[in-house]
C-alpha cells in the first residue's frame, strides 16, 4: 500500500486498518482535547504521536498509523487524511481547519479504475510550516520548511523553503526569510 505501487484496498488486512481507523475516529467525533480519555484514543489512532502534539478532533482518515507526526505539530478541527500513503508533518507545524490531505491515486485507464485498486504517494510538510483553512495537498507533494500555504489554496506541486503559496493551483507568490 505504501510502496507507491498499485494496491488492493480490498485486501484483508489493508480492511482491517480501515476499520479499526473508522471506528477510533468516530469516538473522537464526541471529545474534545480536553476530554479524559482523549489522549488514549488518538494515541491509539496515531502510533507515536509526541506528547506535545495535538490533533483536534473531528479527525477523518483511513488509516490513522499512516499520519508521522513531529514534535510541537497542532493540526485543528476536521482534517482529513484519505489513502493509504504516508502524511508526515516537520516540528512546529500548524495546521489549520478543515485541510485535506490526499494520498491516493487511480489508474488513469477507466477500465482499471473500476477494480478496488489505487497507488499511494506520501505528502510531506517540512517544519514550522503553517498551512491555513481548507487547504488540500495532492498526492506525493512535499513543502518544504518555513513554508505559509494561504487558506483555500490547493497544493498540487512540491513547494521549496521558506515560500508563501497561494491559490488553486497554489503558486509562490513570495519568498520569506530571505537576507539580502
Amino acid at each position: 500500500m505504501r510502496s507507491g505501487e498499485l494496491a488492493d484496498f480490498s485486501d484483508p488486512e489493508i480492511v482491517a486498518s480501515i476499520r479499526h481507523t473508522v471506528k477510533l475516529c468516530a469516538r473522537l467525533q464526541t471529545m474534545t482535547i480536553f476530554d479524559d480519555y482523549y489522549r488514549e484514543v488518538i494515541e491509539e489512532l496515531i502510533p507515536g504521536i509526541p506528547a506535545s502534539t495535538t490533533v483536534c478532533p473531528p479527525i477523518h482518515c483511513d488509516h490513522g498509523s499512516n499520519f508521522i507526526l513531529a514534535e510541537d505539530v497542532f493540526i485543528n478541527y476536521n482534517a482529513v487524511c484519505v489513502g493509504g500513503g504516508h502524511v508526515r508533518i516537520g516540528k512546529h507545524a500548524r495546521i489549520g481547519p478543515n485541510c485535506q490531505f490526499y494520498t491516493p491515486n487511480h489508474p488513469m485507464d477507466p477500465v482499471a479504475r473500476r477494480e478496488e485498486k489505487e497507488y499511494a504517494h506520501p505528502i510531506t510538510i517540512g517544519e514550522d510550516c503553517w498551512l491555513g483553512g481548507n487547504v488540500t495537498l495532492l498526492p506525493g507533494v512535499t513543502i518544504g520548511d518555513r513554508c505559509i500555504v494561504a487558506a483555500g489554496s490547493v497544493v498540487t506541486r512540491d513547494v521549496p523553503d521558506d515560500c508563501l503559496v497561494a491559490g488553486n493551483p497554489a503558486v509562490i507568490k513570495r519568498r520569506l526569510n530571505q537576507k539580502p
